[in-house]
């Protein structure tokens, strides 16, 4: 999918119902829907999604293309409305411009990600914590980075190993707990943790103190 390429966490709802509840559970930097829906239409979806969040932005991707279904769209609370067919370069570039308005996307021209006093340089793959280089192998480098572009962010071990690892992962089912701990050795050892386990939800990162 376009968007995972972008190193984007993408949920997928085929329902109204599911996209209602995935929102409130993982609370997206921005929603992609449809107006025809098995359960309901995306007009009533939205109204629910503003209730939860007045902020979320909202692009509706949808073949209803008349004027007036545009018009309605918007004037329901939707962001931005794109027709199919569409093009997905259209479609990402779109999304970018509703996240950085909304302040959801940050963007670095050198990309060098930040969280507190950690440091990833995703073109030289070059890592560092307070100033003090991390040496990191390939993989623990891409969840690094994942957990880095997600701060703050509970990821369940299912985001995890489908980013990292694909769903086609047939390895041991602890692989993700155990680059956790590897991570941890790296990042955090000697100094305050800013690798945190949600019991029951996942993993996140955070800025220490």
């Amino acid at each position: 999918m376009a968007l995972r390429y972008e190193g984007w966490d993408v949920d997928v709802a085929g329902t109204g119902s599911k996209a209602v509840a995935a929102a409130r559970a993982q609370r997206p930097d921005a929603v992609v829907l449809d107006v025809m829906l098995p359960d309901t239409d995306g007009m009533s979806v939205l109204a629910k999604l503003r209730e939860q969040r007045t902020d979320v932005p909202v692009l509706f991707l949808t073949a209803r293309d008349s004027v007036e279904d545009r018009i309605a769209g918007l004037t329901a609370g939707g962001d931005d409305y794109v027709t199919k067919p569409f093009s997905l370069e259209e479609v990402v570039a779109r999304l970018r411009g509703l996240m950085r308005r909304a302040g959801a996307l940050v963007e670095s021209e050198d990309n060098l990600l930040t969280v507190g006093d950690l440091t990833l340089d995703e073109d030289s793959h070059e890592v560092r914590r307070a100033g003090e280089e991390v040496t990191l192998t390939a993989t623990e480098f891409e969840l690094l980075r994942y957990l880095m572009r997600n701060p703050r962010r509970v990821l369940s071990k299912a985001q995890i190993l489908d980013r990292v690892w694909s769903y086609d992962f047939g390895g041991q089912a602890n692989i993700v707990e155990l680059y956790i701990s590897y991570l941890r050795k790296k990042v955090d050892a000697g100094r305050e943790p800013m690798i945190h386990t949600m019991r029951g939800a996942g993993y996140l990162l955070k800025p220490a103190g």
